[in-house]
């Protein structure tokens, strides 16, 4: 039962391969943010071979992960909905495909609050270690 779910964000997606911003708030990190701001930046998801396996595994591991829904995935953008085992507060996670580059870009953000206590930062580890 999600207690805090928050409101789903309107602007969610990756036009031209590009995802928000992360927050102004120290509550979530991108891989698209700028590397000279670790509060926010974290590295993209690196994988070699084929773009599509890659992708494929990126579902897998997020469907493996206890509380994850998987909303939106278009074969190169994808959307799920992370929700915190106590209170049901739910992070976006967002993934794009960066196929040329052999990455994928993540954003992973809170809805509410002002902080995360790391839990987003947490998770996009966690994903690149289910990757690896």
């Amino acid at each position: 039962m999600r207690l805090f779910p928050g409101t789903r964000p309107k602007n969610l997606g990756a036009p031209a391969g590009k995802l928000r911003p992360a927050p102004r708030t120290p509550n979530g990190v991108s891989s698209q943010a700028d590397p000279s701001d670790p509060g926010h930046y974290i590295e993209p998801i690196r994988f070699a071979g084929n773009p599509a396996k890659a992708w494929a595994k990126l579902i897998a591991a997020l469907r493996a992960t206890p509380r994850v829904a998987v909303i939106t995935d278009k074969g190169k953008y994808l959307h799920a909905e992370c929700s915190s085992a106590l209170l049901g507060f739910v992070d976006d996670l967002e993934c794009v495909l960066d196929r040329k580059a052999g990455l994928i870009h993540v954003r992973s953000a809170a809805r509410l609050g002002r902080r995360d206590f790391g839990v987003n930062r947490a998770r996009v580890e966690a994903l690149r270690k289910a990757m690896s």
